[in-house]
């Protein structure tokens, strides 16, 4: 949920790293972190597919489902076999996932959205996706999400000098009251109950001691026997939101071996702003087994501005190391659309993009401000229910040759 607002906030700790390595982080609890040369076996206790790598095919995927008959696969995913499907990636952004959420909404009105195979979803958008997955009876909640909230419901900021020897600048417990208040057991029961028809809800985050993005799967943690899989996924949409330095980690038990550890997560954002499926993945196999009728469409709502914006920087530390990070976010993301498009072009995708367009110049008062939020909300919903103008390639990148 990275905004400029918190990027400030974050160059600002760094005043403060010397310190914190003089003297350690003093009040906060113990870990118990997995030893290096066991990172690739942790796993949650009794949930073999909770998560993989984002950056490969999971074993366990693909030993099963090479050895899956056309019978056995019509049975494993009667929801998606032999029918059309449609994919939908939803990046990060914080408040400008209002954007998102309206699109979402107005794609209802026009009475055109799809139901989606596969959503997925990174910081902002971790929040929004499991809505999205469930379809446009949850439009309310999108709606009530991204133009009702504002700051305090998200952060309470911690004075400097206690966040100096703490894990974070804020304290995220309003987040986490949300995120339980919104995504409930009944919530949960449903995604369990559309993973078992096929389709799937994955959320990236980072696993910050390995240095390695992580896609959970949010179906298979529904219909686990975890007893405390409710909280797990709870811990998982607020680890997706959670920038470095700004918003306080999440430690996420594990087991490896029969014994306990911990793992810490943050913000999806680090990995990636946006994804879809990892490059490892043959996904012309996948297409090819399930019987996909016509081409698969992959839509990449970028909750962000594309287009670079002019401002005269000041000639200091702060507002240059900003607008810098800024910047590199900004770039980062681009590249993430490239990489899809190239996924989407290797494997036979319609690759469609929707991202802020730049003539929308309102400003946002503060970090959540639901004024800036209702106006963006209602920009998306506008522009879908007139059929919104899919971009067919990220800016500046077309390998059609056209």
């Amino acid at each position: 949920m990275v905004t400029d607002a918190y990027v400030s906030k974050l160059l600002v700790s760094c005043t403060f790293v010397f310190a914190l390595y003089l003297t350690g982080c003093a009040g906060l609890p113990d870990r118990h972190p997995v030893p290096p040369e066991m990172t690739n076996h942790a796993r949650i206790d009794g949930i073999e597919k909770a998560r993989f790598w984002a950056n490969e095919w999971p074993k366990f995927s693909v030993k099963n489902f090479e050895q899956l008959s056309d019978e056995e696969l019509q049975r494993a995913f009667p929801g998606i076999y032999g029918v059309p499907h449609s994919y939908l990636a939803i990046s990060g952004g914080g408040a400008n996932g209002a954007f998102g959420a309206g699109l979402l909404s107005g794609w209802t009105a026009s009475g055109t959205r799809p139901q989606f195979t596969m959503v997925t979803g990174i910081s902002t958008g971790a929040l929004t996706a499991p809505f999205a997955f469930l379809g446009p009876k949850y439009d309310p909640e999108l709606k009530r999400l991204y133009t009702t909230i504002r700051t305090k419901d998200i952060l309470e900021e911690r004075w400097l000098l206690s966040a100096v020897f703490s894990d974070a600048m804020a304290d995220t417990k309003p987040l986490r009251r949300l995120i339980e208040n919104y995504f409930t057991a009944e919530v949960l029961e449903e995604v369990g109950r559309e993973h078992l028809r096929g389709r799937r809800l994955f959320i990236g985050t980072v696993n910050l001691d390995a240095g390695r993005p992580v896609i959970w799967n949010i179906g298979a943690i529904a219909v686990s026997d975890y007893p405390r899989k409710l909280e797990l996924v709870h811990d998982i949409l607020q680890a997706s939101s959670a920038i470095p330095v700004a918003f306080p980690p999440v430690v996420i038990p594990v087991d490896v071996g029969g014994r306990e550890y911990d793992e810490m997560h943050v913000d999806g954002g680090t990995g990636s702003q946006v994804f879809i499926y990892p490059a490892a993945v043959d996904w012309k196999k996948i297409m090819k087994k399930l019987k996909v009728k016509g081409v698969p469409k992959a839509y990449v709502l970028r909750n962000a501005f594309l287009e670079p914006d002019y401002r005269g920087v000041t000639r200091s530390v702060l507002p240059i190391a900003n607008r810098a990070i800024s910047s590199l976010i900004r770039t980062q993301g681009i590249g993430d659309l490239y990489q899809i498009y190239a996924l989407c072009h290797r494997d036979g995708l319609d690759f469609n993009l929707a991202y802020i367009p730049s003539d929308f110049t309102e400003s946002s008062k503060e970090g959540f401000d639901p004024v800036y939020m209702g106006k963006l909300y209602q920009l998306g919903f506008q522009m879908a229910v007139e059929g919104y103008p899919w971009k067919k390639s990220p800016p500046g990148f077309d390998l059609s040759g056209n």
